[in-house]
């Protein structure tokens, strides 16, 4: 098969906030999944969409499959930038469509639609202004967070808010620093939990990962901030938390957590994969906090990887399903 490998590569720019590129991926990444859909037998073009030619190139070249793990230029609906070309091209690709990727990336949107699944996820009101009078119903702390992002930019310690002078304070520099919607949620106490989704006929949900922030005292940050996802491992910093694949619980509570992420990958229409983010509160509540439907493959670093590798499948054997799933999908379609 004739596979083309879009992405976005991360790059260094000092005119440009730290985390700017944070959604992008990493040549490792790169050449792991080139590698692992060589090794399978396809052939492989690898193409950084931010090339000026993008929509020549896939006019122009025999493409039987893309596999997509581009995140997109910018805007609110950059995810959906790739697919969207994609499906006016009619070039099948892997991962969720257009639709999907767009919901995702919009935090508030993809809540109300949980909530119309009665799918737990912590209540929340969303600020445009940053002036809002706050719901009555919100209780302290509360997490502020931009609506429109993913890799936790925009969340460190201080985005944890326990009055509303510093929630008001948070939502302007959130507002002013990355000109969108403010996020506020409840900030669930309890086991940060994520679970991924891997799709080939049928979805096979991976055994859940807890992530324990107890070790991370030096950094003052116990949830997945954007230091934490950047330099996950530093010691220097505290960010080193400890992972546990499968998580430390209970089978019922086992079989909840994985309920309520097929449920959320269901709900938001995702395809081929997804990783749900989930905080457990002392009752065993699981609420979704979001979905990912581009989760991050770096085959060392990566929750999703992890995940996979604890369920004893391969890299390779990953990425091919991956990309099977899609190949099927598009036979059923087309016959």
């Amino acid at each position: 098969m004739n596979v083309v490998l879009t992405y976005n590569l991360k790059k260094k720019d000092a005119t440009k906030p730290a985390d700017y590129f944070s959604e992008f991926d990493s040549e490792e990444t790169v050449n792991a999944i080139a590698s692992a859909l060589k090794s399978r037998g396809h052939t492989i073009d690898c193409v950084d969409v931010e090339r000026k030619d993008i929509i020549s190139y896939f006019r122009n070249n025999r493409i039987d499959m893309v596999f997509n793990i581009a995140e997109g230029t910018r805007g609110r609906f950059r995810e959906s930038e790739i697919p969207a070309i994609l499906d006016y091209l009619n070039i099948p690709y892997t991962g969720s469509g257009t639709f999907s990727l767009a919901v995702a990336l919009n935090k508030a949107l993809t809540k109300k639609i949980l909530r119309a699944e009665n799918i737990p996820t912590p209540l929340f009101q969303l600020f445009i202004k940053g002036n809002e009078k706050l719901n009555a119903d919100l209780k302290f702390p509360l997490i502020v967070k931009p609506n429109y992002e993913g890799s936790a930019k925009g969340i460190n310690s201080s985005n944890v808010v326990h009055d509303p002078a510093e929630l008001y304070k948070k939502a302007q520099e959130i507002i002013g620093l990355y000109n969108q919607g403010v996020l506020i949620e409840e900030f669930i106490e309890g086991k940060e939990l994520t679970v991924g989704i891997l799709e080939n006929g049928i979805p096979a949900i991976l055994p859940i990962l807890e992530i324990d922030f107890s070790s991370c005292t030096k950094s003052g940050e116990y949830f997945y901030s954007w230091r934490m996802k950047e330099y996950q491992g530093d010691s220097e910093q505290g960010l080193t938390p400890t992972f546990h694949c499968p998580a430390r619980l209970d089978k019922e509570t086992e079989k909840l957590v994985k309920d309520t992420a097929l449920r959320t990958h269901r709900a938001i229409g995702c395809q081929d994969m997804s990783r749900t983010d989930i905080r457990l509160n002392k009752d065993n509540v699981p609420y979704v906090l979001e979905i990912n439907p581009l989760p991050g493959l770096n085959p060392k670093e990566s929750n999703f990887p992890l995940m996979v590798n604890a369920a004893g499948i391969k890299y390779d054997e990953m990425i091919e399903a991956v990309l099977m799933s899609a190949y099927q999908r598009r036979k059923l379609r087309h016959g």
